[in-house]
């Protein structure tokens, strides 16, 4: 699961200036940025509206509690594609707005901020109303408000990490609803991937003779019977290549998200809150869950996008899950340069493939050419 933390803030192109404290300089900079936020309207080169454009931050009711939704898209009338963000707790609309804008011209975006997450968060949420079953009930509410708002038969849902747990099973029980489902670093076998993802953080450290973290993840071991011990192991991996590959970091992912407009002081403060409150009560249910044991036969085109060095959720689980699925067609991409956030580390490439892999292939449209399986292992220039 995404398990990192980015602080997010209005566009101001901030850089953090070399040799200075990084929590003073993000204090700073974080309260330099905490007016109203917004979101730009789809404007031509004399700055008119283009019409059937839609740029909008909305509050709606879903669920019975009030949850932050963004509808951007330079045409309403394009196949709506609701983002099913990680975490669990782990709002990523902000980086997608950055590294992936480009989508917006193709499809009509839904950043849903989920229950628990980002300026969905509140302290009155129950957190007994915290279980997957749940989550699937707001996203069903999510996707019927698409379809009845924009006059929509069906949506693309596009998870990623713990959001490829509701998009799984939601295709699974609702294919009337979804012309595709595409996973990002795609969950397969929670506990599996769990033993997968120490065992790499324990490899890698003692190949470093890193004694600090040997000491660290032996001192936890391999069961993980807590968040703590969880976010420990997260941090392990990332520092050893296994959530980043290349030059990616979660510095630069918060200093991306900062030089958006759509975000501020609230957001990181609110990111912090949910993430936090949603990955305790969420621990129990989702460390036994596995999609690959229950979900294998679909009535929806469906795409694995998959980081080569991702360790954080083995890709590994998901390629063996991918084998295993039945479907009108499927499609595994491997972003040869990424590990557990491909839209972040190779953007070029993942919008590329959304746009002339997945949109040709959706679900009752008149391109719609999907038959047979593939595997599409391109390689980024």
């Amino acid at each position: 699961m995404a398990q990192y933390l980015h602080g997010t803030g209005k566009r101001q192109h901030l850089k953090p200036p070399p040799g200075s404290s990084a929590v003073v300089v993000g204090l700073a900079l974080l309260l330099m940025t905490a007016g109203c936020v917004h979101t730009r309207a789809f404007t031509d080169a004399h700055g008119h509206l283009i019409p059937g454009s839609i740029a909008t931050m909305e509050t709606v009711t879903i669920g019975d509690i009030p949850q932050s939704i963004w509808f951007r898209g330079v045409n309403t009338a394009n196949p709506a594609l609701i983002l099913l963000h990680g975490g669990p707790g782990a709002s990523e609309a902000a980086l997608f707005r950055h590294y992936n804008a480009a989508l917006e011209q193709h499809f009509l975006m839904v950043y849903w901020e989920q229950r628990g997450a980002g300026r969905s968060y509140h302290s009155g949420i129950p957190p007994d109303s915290m279980t997957i079953a749940q989550f699937l009930r707001d996203l069903d509410e999510v996707v019927e408000l698409v379809r009845r708002r924009f006059d929509k038969d069906k949506v693309v849902l596009l998870g990623h990490s713990w959001g490829t747990v509701l998009g799984t099973i939601y295709a699974h029980q609702h294919p009337q609803n979804v012309a595709a489902y595409v996973g990002i670093a795609q969950v397969a076998d929670m506990a599996e991937g769990a033993r997968l993802s120490y065992e790499f953080a324990l490899s890698e450290a003692t190949k470093r003779g890193h004694r600090r973290a040997i000491a660290a993840l032996q001192a936890i071991g391999p069961s993980l019977d807590s968040v703590a011990e969880r976010l420990t192991l997260g941090k392990w991996v990332e520092r050893f290549g296994g959530a980043f590959h290349g030059n990616l970091s979660t510095g630069k992912l918060i200093w991306a998200a900062l030089n958006t407009d759509e975000a501020n002081l609230i957001d990181l403060v609110k990111f912090g809150q949910g993430n936090h409150f949603s990955l305790t009560q969420l621990e129990g249910e989702l460390s036994q869950l596995n999609l690959s044991d229950h979900y294998r036969s679909f009535d929806v085109p469906i795409f694995f996008l998959l980081g080569r060095y991702d360790w954080h959720v083995p890709a590994v689980l998901a390629e063996q899950y991918f084998e295993k699925i039945e479907a009108p067609c499927k499609r595994l991409v491997w972003f040869e340069q990424s590990a557990h956030n491909p839209p972040f580390e190779e953007p070029e490439k993942f919008n590329t493939v959304m746009i002339e892999e997945v949109l040709p292939r959706l679900a009752g449209t008149r391109t719609h050419t999907c038959s047979g399986s593939a595997r599409l292992t391109t390689r980024s220039s």
